[in-house]
């Protein structure tokens, strides 16, 4: 179903000096707005229109016109994409004028939005559409690829297929009991497990598909010149810390962010940790240091291996213990390395174990691997198919007691429900909105 909106009009690319900037036009005075400040008197579909966007006699700028005529285009409206040099006065001066001549400006989201309701997309693929615009990672961006290209929605459409089938054959057994027996329990039951199964399994991957959204925190805690700044520039791959032999080199939080086998991390490079003597800044970066780990996901403890560990290591030690860590003997090409599984060797001159310690931070952070998931939930779809499982158990209960066929098909539906909210079968404006205005102006 098309929908009847005014004409919006807004930038599509970001602004700033660029090759290209893009003003796009949706709606059904699309057309009729853009020709109003083009130099040509016909805009045509499916080609090219090359011309000059003018001012009344004065020319602003030499531009290329896509115009995607409806149903066949992004929003199923009439689309006219106008095609500058990016130069921001150019853009601005081109938003304007279309502004000033019948089209208004869009808000946050609205051109999805306008896809979603004329049906070119549902609402799984209209968030997906956030989260490539948004991926820290490549492999986020191509998790998000395939949830814009329906994954996501096949394999919800394939559950509520099953159920929805079941609920057919419950409605006709109480409806036309002479012509159609209600299914036997033990038809219900195969159906209900076949659909929790499903829904477990794409649950199974909620917490990594969190983690590439999110990503991680990780910081390198030690005393001073254990080698925490080395290891930190060894994991950048970029020299981005300081590194001296005089203790306390590093007095403040250093962060910068990578990518470690698809997941997004904000990498933290601490002040070493020391008790004695320190002037003031270096005590306010020591507290920081404490601070920083308790709020991190993972911490790397490092230690000199060619000392051993000492009893100020033993004590910052006991800040990380109790969360997620990774224990390291750093510079080991001055000792020989024991046997010792829950301590990982490595160099930083050498870069001895390196690689090691990515794939070990990638198992301490992760249920699974990544190369198993095919598509990515949020945290909205995440609490939807929970409810639906909820309603499923309820189901499932209401099999095992034999309840009236009537009373099992409630929590079906509402099963069937939570389900559409994920593809936006079902949802109010409420969420719908709140999903939208997270996007950007012009998209």
């Amino acid at each position: 179903m098309n929908y009847d909106f005014d004409t919006i009009s807004a930038v599509a690319t970001p602004l700033g000096t660029g090759g290209v900037g893009i003003v796009r036009v949706s709606g059904v005075r699309a057309v009729d707005v853009v020709k109003k400040i083009f130099s040509k008197k016909e805009i045509k579909p499916g080609i090219i229109n090359h011309g000059w966007i003018l001012d009344g006699d004065d020319k602003i700028d030499e531009v290329v016109l896509l115009y995607f005529k409806a149903p066949h285009s992004f929003t199923g409206e009439d689309v006219v994409e106008i095609q500058a040099h990016g130069g921001i006065n150019v853009i601005r001066k081109i938003l304007k004028l279309t502004l000033d001549n019948g089209a208004r400006m869009a808000e946050r989201g609205e051109f999805s939005k306008r896809a979603f309701l004329n049906g070119k997309i549902d609402l799984s693929e209209a968030e997906a559409i956030l989260d490539l615009i948004h991926a820290k990672t490549a492999k986020f961006a191509s998790k998000s690829a395939n949830n814009l290209s329906g994954m996501l929605s096949q394999e919800i459409g394939k559950i509520r297929q099953n159920l929805f089938s079941t609920l057919s054959s419950i409605v006709a057994g109480i409806d036309f009991p002479d012509d159609m027996p209600e299914p036997e329990y033990g038809t219900l039951k195969t159906s209900f497990l076949k659909a929790k199964n499903d829904i477990e399994k794409i649950l199974e991957s909620a917490d990594n598909s969190n983690i590439m959204r999110q990503g991680v925190k990780i910081a390198i805690v030690g005393r001073p010149n254990v080698g925490k700044s080395s290891l930190f520039n060894n994991l950048l791959s970029v020299e981005r810390a300081i590194v001296t032999e005089i203790p306390g080199t590093t007095r403040d939080i250093i962060q910068e962010t990578l990518d470690i086998s698809g997941i997004p991390v904000t990498l933290i490079d601490t002040a070493g940790i020391r008790s004695g003597e320190v002037d003031k800044v270096e005590k306010i970066g020591i507290d920081y240091s404490k601070q920083t780990v308790k709020d991190v996901d993972l911490s790397l403890f490092v230690y000199d291996g060619s000392v051993g560990m000492t009893d100020e290591d033993e004590q910052i030690f006991e800040l990380v213990k109790d969360k997620k860590f990774i224990k390291i003997a750093a510079k080991s090409d001055l000792f020989e390395a024991r046997d010792d599984d829950s301590v990982l060797y490595l160099s930083n001159k050498t870069e001895e174990n390196i690689d090691k310690l990515r794939e070990k931070i990638t198992s301490a952070v992760l249920a699974n691997d990544l190369c198993e998931i095919e598509f990515t939930t949020n945290i909205r779809q995440q609490e939807c198919l929970k409810r639906s499982l909820d309603a499923l158990n309820t189901a499932l209960d209401g099999v095992e007691r034999e309840e009236l066929q009537d009373l099992i098909s409630i929590d079906l539906k509402s099963a069937l429900l939570a389900l559409d909210e994920i593809t936006g079968e079902v949802i109010t404006d409420d969420i719908l909105n709140n999903i939208f205005t997270n996007f950007c102006i012009g998209k």
